[in-house]
């Protein structure tokens, strides 16, 4: 047998810690209660949730769905609105602005991307300047109109571009999960931890022990417990792999505001000068923040900057948050997977890490263990997930060296950085035909690549052969045949808060 146990199903899976994480993995395993394995989640009201992250990307359409979450019910409850995409402002250089929407750009041409039929009519001078491609996508000319209407699936159909995902109350969220979770049969224990227990035998973890003196055992467990890493770290010792060296921002200072105009279907992004602030809309409230470099600004002069870039009154004081963005080592060691802060961060630019919480789950869930842990399966499971973290660390890290901008040490030091291997490939392909491929496990599609690539002002020096089989007169017909059609249906599209009332308005505190 090889020291293999025959029909050894886990009994028992313990989650530590709350949050966005926690609640999110307690809601996608909370249906194995029904097939006898338990579910327990820890989690201690004195601890707080770093809670910044409250802007996604579309593939959170996909985990809702899996849960069977009604999306109506789901954007009431959080008090969320849509998303079309990132407005970049003041990335490439001081007084340009950019959308990397969600969707597509035009349409595929006898199998030449979009893109390439742009470059090449730019490169001929029958294009303006980069920002012109933002004319071509549909999710971009809802945004920029305030407009938001659902995809549909007609491929020949402009709105079949359009892609979404949503703003969002991440507390809201992880309330929303959590009663969901407790409803199919999850335990929630309230406690601190005060000792994580292991075997002497093989260092597998065996129990946590609470404060009270309470002992919670598992067969298995699941660290969200922040950046604190209580058992990925603190008890396992794996090791955390900085990429502080390619993303030097390490605080933020966050506060929300007052709605003062209806929210806009898109998170804005705004380059200061030793980092970058965001700007996201929900139906009660604003998130803001400034995600910065503790080497190039001071707290103090951090809080000031985002205070005084706020449209409405602060509801709350700043709170300061500090991170250091890279990953595990391993996000698998022995009898227990990392999920959320305890794994990795990479920066909210691009609002990825809810997506990661999500995209750690699922591979979970394909390589769902039994007691034996067979190695092959917790190998799979990193070496998925690390190459995900690597392409989406590339993808944030590309937005910093791009920019031209050099009215700050901050942005000098960014622009002239090197960069990872990989990223430095991916520029180099690009720069010579405008080639950009999606990596086997990547987030971000070529779009998306193409649209901060454009967006900051990186042209490449020619175009693919294969579009100079295209007559040039028939393409120019098409391209502005493309932007008429893009704005007209875009200007048809009902308004943002319009579309929120009449399907998925919350209930405001106080009301009957």
């Amino acid at each position: 047998m090889n020291g293999r146990i025959p029909n050894a199903p886990l009994s028992r899976v313990v989650i530590v810690g709350g949050g966005s994480a926690g609640w999110m993995t307690a809601a996608a395993l909370a249906r194995l209660v029904a097939a006898g394995t338990t579910i327990t989640l820890v989690e201690s009201d004195e601890i707080g949730t770093v809670g910044v992250g409250e802007a996604t990307v579309p593939p959170l359409l996909d985990f809702n769905a899996a849960l069977g979450i009604d999306e109506n019910e789901f954007v009431a409850a959080t008090q969320g609105t849509f998303k079309l995409g990132i407005a970049f402002e003041n990335w490439g250089q001081l007084g340009n602005r950019y959308v990397h929407p969600f969707g597509k750009y035009g349409r595929l041409t006898f199998g030449i991307p979009f893109h390439q039929l742009w470059l090449r009519q730019r490169l001929l001078g029958l294009e303006a300047d980069p920002g012109a491609f933002d004319q071509y996508a549909i999710s971009i000319a809802a945004a920029a109109r305030g407009r938001f209407s659902k995809p549909v699936g007609n491929p020949e159909a402009v709105l079949n571009g359009l892609a979404y995902a949503y703003h969002f109350d991440a507390g809201l969220y992880a309330r929303f999960l959590r009663n969901r979770a407790e409803a199919q049969g999850v335990e929630r224990i309230e406690g601190k931890i005060a000792h994580v227990e292991k075997s002497d035998e093989n260092g597998f973890l065996t129990a946590v022990l609470l404060a009270d003196g309470r002992r919670i055992e598992g067969d298995f467990f699941v660290d969200c417990s922040g950046f604190r890493a209580l058992l990925i770290g603190e008890a396992l010792g794996v090791a955390y792999r900085s990429w502080k060296h390619w993303l030097p921002c390490d605080s933020a200072v966050a506060v929300p505001s007052a709605t003062v105009s209806p929210p806009v279907p898109y998170t804005r992004s705004i380059a200061d000068k030793a980092g970058w602030r965001w700007r996201i809309p929900l139906q009660h409230r604003v998130g803001n923040g400034y995600v910065y470099s503790s080497a190039h600004i001071d707290d103090a002069e951090a809080r000031r900057a985002l205070l005084d870039g706020l449209d409405g009154d602060a509801l709350s004081e700043p709170r300061i948050l500090r991170f250091t963005a890279g990953r595990r080592e391993k996000l698998w060691e022995k009898n227990c997977v990392a999920i959320g802060l305890s794994a990795g961060f990479i920066e909210p630019l691009e609002s990825t890490s809810i997506h990661l919480i999500q995209s750690g789950i699922f591979r979970l869930m394909a390589l769902f263990p039994d007691r034996n842990f067979p190695r092959v399966e917790i190998d799979a499971y990193n070496r998925w997930l690390i190459e995900e973290y690597e392409n989406v660390r590339d993808f944030v890290v590309l937005h910093y060296h791009a920019s031209t901008r050099s009215d700050s040490g901050f942005w000098n030091d960014c622009r002239t950085m090197d960069i990872p291997d990989s990223l430095a490939a991916r520029l180099e392909l690009w720069r010579g035909k405008g080639r950009i491929f999606r990596g086997s496990n990547s987030l971000f599609t070529e779009e998306s690549w193409t649209a901060v690539l454009y967006g900051q002002g990186i042209v490449p020096e020619d175009s693919d052969p294969l579009v100079a089989m295209l007559p040039v007169d028939e393409t120019t017909r098409f391209m502005a045949h493309m932007r008429d059609i893009v704005a007209q249906t875009a200007d048809a599209m009902p308004r943002h808060e319009d579309y929120i009332a009449r399907h998925c308005a919350a209930v405001r505190a106080g009301a009957a």
